[in-house]
């Protein structure tokens, strides 16, 4: 299956048991709710997957799960967060065995690597697959920008290179990337509070945080502009921006996780040094979650939408 760089792709979390370990029943329970919510693709090992967290050896049950359950109905991503070249390679390798159809890239962990090191890292890691792959551009929490001039490069000499997961936060870089790239880079939005703006600009899809907990909402919002039905998909994104908000937190984890418990597809079990949260915080959280629920609004027919040409 080659990847199609649209709709609703969840960047999904990794349910932890109270011990610490993997606990896959309730992560399938997780995924089974984001198929039957109509969703593109799966992300696995994201931030929100807590992929620093994560032994090698979890990342290979969880592709090879995954992989199983959507049984080809969906790709399945495995994000790559890694110190080293050579790790992040070796971590393309076992992705590509188990499984995986893409790949989803940071630049490098932990040292802010010059532009030319950016480009000479995914460069190799491309070079090694061939699974496609989607860059990951967030300089806002992870301090490296992936810039225009980079991808050009990138996309010259990695064919496999085929998307952007746009984080930077300026939703006029959509419209520099369309002017520059056309559509040799598709653009996967992966702010959840501008996701909308960035569809209707012109973004291709949504790597999605809040979707762990409220599946049917993301796609819906998606699948109605896409249907040109605006005033209903900005009715329900109107809806969502308080718990969207979530996602843009130090704490998106822990926040997000409380929501999937309220939604019963999900723990709060989070991998040390994160702490489940308590006292003023968790009020304070849980107080979103719930006005959120009293108002949940009543979705059309998502799924079977006449699509604008």
């Amino acid at each position: 299956m080659g990847i199609q760089w649209k709709g609703v792709m969840p960047a999904v979390t990794t349910q932890f048991t109270a011990n610490d370990e993997l606990d896959l029943e309730l992560f399938k329970i997780n995924i089974k709710a984001q198929l039957d919510a109509g969703v593109h693709g799966i992300v696995l090992g994201g931030t929100l997957g807590e992929a620093s967290t994560l032994t090698d050896e979890e990342r290979r049950v969880l592709t090879r799960e995954t992989v199983a359950l959507v049984e080809g109905k969906v790709p399945v991503l495995m994000n790559i967060a890694e110190q080293t070249t050579k790790a992040a390679i070796a971590l393309a390798k076992t992705a590509e065995e188990d499984g995986a159809k893409g790949l989803m890239m940071l630049p490098p962990m932990r040292y802010k690597a010059s532009d030319a090191e950016v480009v000479e890292y995914f460069k190799a890691v491309s070079n090694s697959t061939a699974l496609p792959i989607m860059i990951y551009n967030n300089p806002v929490d992870y301090k490296i920008e992936v810039t225009l001039d980079m991808f050009a490069e990138l996309l010259e000499a990695c064919p496999n290179v085929q998307a952007v997961k746009e984080s930077t936060r300026d939703t006029t870089n959509i419209t520099r990337i369309k002017n520059r790239f056309g559509d040799r880079l598709a653009i996967m939005t992966g702010v959840d509070t501008l996701a909308l703006e960035s569809l209707l600009l012109g973004a291709d899809g949504w790597v999605a945080g809040l979707v762990d907990a409220f599946p049917a909402e993301t796609v819906a919002i998606y699948e109605l502009q896409k249907a040109g039905r605006i005033k209903e998909a900005i009715a329900i994104y109107r809806w969502f921006m308080p718990l969207l908000e979530l996602d843009i937190s130090p704490k998106l984890v822990q926040y997000i996780k409380l929501a999937s418990v309220y939604t019963k597809i999900g723990s709060e079990y989070v991998r040390a040094p994160r702490l489940v949260l308590q006292g003023k915080e968790r009020e304070e959280i849980v107080t979103i979650i719930e006005d959120g629920l009293k108002t949940l609004p009543t979705l059309p027919d998502y799924k079977n939408l006449s699509v604008l040409v």
